[in-house]
């Protein structure tokens, strides 16, 4: 069984959506687009947009935010780094930046699901310089060293 807590949500603006799980099966909620007008994005165009939420990302745990298959895969529609991290103590507007890879003019409108966040344990650690970190059969080979196939 999966541990369940707690995410409390603050709408930031009174149009927001609350972020959801699209199927029972669903790991990441969908983060929706807050705002009034559509926003486009040409081709290689990075904007931040808004979605109306402020969460309180549990202690222990860190919120992820990735990008859509969907949007990446069909459209070219990729978050600006990658990942977005939300730490623990933040407690600001998620803003999510989007960036246009695709051949044509992307448009996002009002409610459109834009991302997805997925929470994940955290660890701190207590960190110990060395020499030695010891070794292992890979080393340091890293880079596609393992090969394609």
């Amino acid at each position: 069984m999966i541990e369940r807590k707690k995410l409390l949500i603050k709408k930031v603006y009174p149009n927001a959506t609350i972020p959801e799980y699209a199927t029972a099966g669903a790991a990441a909620l969908d983060l929706r687009y807050c705002g009034d007008k559509n926003i486009t994005l040409a081709v290689g165009e990075i904007k931040s947009i808004p979605t109306g939420i402020a969460v309180a990302v549990p202690e222990g745990t860190v919120a992820v935010v990735c990008a859509r298959s969907g949007l990446a895969f069909k459209r070219g529609i990729t978050l600006t780094n990658g990942i977005g991290i939300i730490d623990p103590d933040y407690r600001g507007e998620i803003f999510v930046g989007l960036k246009n890879h695709g051949s044509a003019l992307f448009t996002v409108h009002p409610g459109d699901r834009i991302a997805q966040m997925l929470l994940i344990p955290i660890y701190a650690v207590d960190l110990i310089e060395t020499d030695d970190i010891g070794e292992t059969e890979r080393g340091d080979r890293g880079f596609g060293s393992t090969g394609l196939k």
